[in-house]
């Protein structure tokens, strides 16, 4: 039987669609991922941007793989359910993490995240991802969007940089334009959301977020896993993250020292 959190159904959708909403998977640690949060604006890591042009208002501010230095995102992977629950969703016997990003839009940050996919950033191939975005305040307007289905499309979404804008990598051939999803008609998924709540999707889900308007934070965390199938995979240029140093060939596995399986416990 699937965790409490979920059901059949949500596995079904989620190898469907690519994505589904799970109220409550972080709900008992909201505190512990603010609190995680606010030492990681803090204390940046070496990966940490900011992500708005000069004259631009608000703040939008992101940094990832920092979950090995910041106790309270430790406690988080190793204490909720996330890990259970990313194996379900991925019929996957096991979870390994991949790293964890933290995202914060303040009050008045009217830029949104640009429409992309996780997966041509990373040097991880296969079907069996997932990455879970959880917001640690109530989230209306500035919510996360996903096109259904789009983990499916038969070539991948150029990766471009979001404050250049530039190509990623050298050869753009290789991968289909940004869509604008919403002109093309495409079907665009989003939740208002609780704190704790959290939106389970794959790499390979187009994706994006609406600006912050309101007058309040919009503060999330995102975690992102990988399943059996994973296999590390040579790109044609730097990877987001990086990771340097790494000594995987390809086809590996990710190696455990980096990348600890968390399922099962």
């Amino acid at each position: 039987m699937p965790h409490p959190l979920i059901s059949e159904a949500d596995i079904e959708t989620y190898k469907r669609d690519g994505v589904v909403l799970i109220r409550g998977l972080f709900a008992d640690h909201v505190e512990a991922l603010r609190a995680g949060i606010e030492r990681n604006m803090a204390e940046p890591g070496p990966f940490a941007a900011e992500n708005l042009k000069e004259g631009e208002a608000g703040r939008f501010f992101d940094d990832y793989c920092n979950w090995q230095r910041i106790p309270e995102f430790r406690e988080v992977i190793r204490q909720s359910p996330v890990a259970q629950v990313a194996a379900e969703l991925m019929g996957s016997e096991t979870a390994q993490v991949f790293h964890d990003h933290v995202l914060v839009k303040e009050p008045g940050t009217s830029k949104p995240t640009p429409w992309h996919q996780d997966g041509p950033y990373y040097f991880v191939k296969g079907r069996q991802t997932v990455s879970f975005w959880c917001p640690v305040d109530p989230v209306e307007e500035a919510s996360l969007r996903c096109v259904a289905g789009s983990h499916l499309w038969d070539k991948p979404v150029l990766p471009t940089r979001w404050l250049s804008e530039e190509n990623f990598y050298p050869d753009p051939e290789a991968y289909r334009p940004v869509p604008d999803p919403d002109a093309e008609g495409m079907t665009v998924v989003e939740w208002p959301m609780a704190p704790g709540d959290a939106v389970a999707f794959s790499f390979g889900i187009l994706h994006g977020a609406r600006g912050n308007e309101t007058t309040r934070r919009r503060r999330a965390f995102s975690l992102r896993l990988v399943g059996d199938d994973a296999r590390y995979v040579e790109r044609p240029g730097r990877t987001s993250p990086p990771f340097p140093g790494h000594g995987m060939r390809p086809g590996e596995r990710l190696r455990e020292d980096w990348f600890p399986v968390v399922w099962p416990a």
